[in-house]
């Protein structure tokens, strides 16, 4: 493993964008002081370690000028991050398993023409309120309009069908994977293609919803795992190689 990571390793390698990451630089808040001779920053292990409480942090709700001030203190705790960090996510699973229970309760009794009782209906609305906002929480309310006005564009049928076409890529991608093509194959560069296409459907090509929408899945895996079906991490790590191959073409 190296001891250092050019921007665009680093942002291959976590998810981040490199707008992000130069923002965060811009902002003293993930400051690299290595660069390589020709200017280029060198990110340390002690980079990373901070910027994985950066990401803590934002997951926790903490504005950037909020994480700064807390990063600076004297007194600020690092494994008291994580311990929060773990503690939300087990909130949110603990979330997902009661919508999960809820809706399949109220499924099964109206599949056996059994009465649902109102009390019932308006705990599944509440949990799913919920869920919801933690979708909300990563978008501005002017991209939240934005993502309306294209759900309503595209229609029902078009949404179901991209949400089929994904279920259909990601089983691709794993077949590959359990194969052990290499994520430089030509066949696994044009699911890596189709994958940025089926992205680039959903935000319409706004490169701010595309940054929150990686920002989402990237401190909401577990729960976008549980409710959206999305596949192991490995199976991310290994798309985001062929991605690199494709970008280099």
């Amino acid at each position: 493993m190296p001891t250092s990571w050019k921007v665009g390793d680093l942002a291959k390698q976590t998810g981040l964008s490199i707008r992000t990451l130069h923002y965060y630089d811009e902002i003293g808040l993930v400051k690299p002081f290595h660069h390589t001779e020709v200017g280029h920053r060198l990110y340390t292990e002690a980079d990373i370690v901070r910027l994985q409480q950066v990401v803590s942090l934002r997951q926790l709700g903490f504005s950037l000028a909020e994480i700064k001030e807390c990063l600076e203190n004297r007194n600020f705790q690092p494994i008291s991050v994580l311990r929060k960090h773990i503690a939300k996510l087990n909130e949110q699973i603990k979330l997902q398993q009661n919508l999960s229970r809820l809706l399949e309760s109220i499924y099964q009794k109206m599949e056996m023409e059994q009465v649902v009782s109102v009390n019932e209906f308006m705990q599944a609305i509440e949990v799913t309120k919920m869920v919801e906002d933690l979708f909300n929480k990563y978008y501005t309310p002017e991209q939240r309009q934005y993502l309306d006005q294209r759900k309503e564009e595209l229609g029902e049928s078009a949404i179901a069908k991209a949400q089929q076409d994904w279920q259909d890529l990601f089983a691709a991608v794993q077949a590959e994977m359990d194969k052990g093509t290499s994520p430089t194959d030509e066949k696994v560069i044009s699911l890596a293609k189709r994958w940025q296409e089926l992205i680039e459907s959903f935000t319409g090509g706004n490169s701010g919803i595309r940054e929150n929408l990686n920002n989402l899945v990237q401190s909401e895996y577990p729960t976008m795992q549980q409710q959206f079906g999305f596949p192991n991490s490995e199976l991310f790590d290994y798309i985001a190689k062929a991605q690199a191959a494709l970008n280099q073409n």
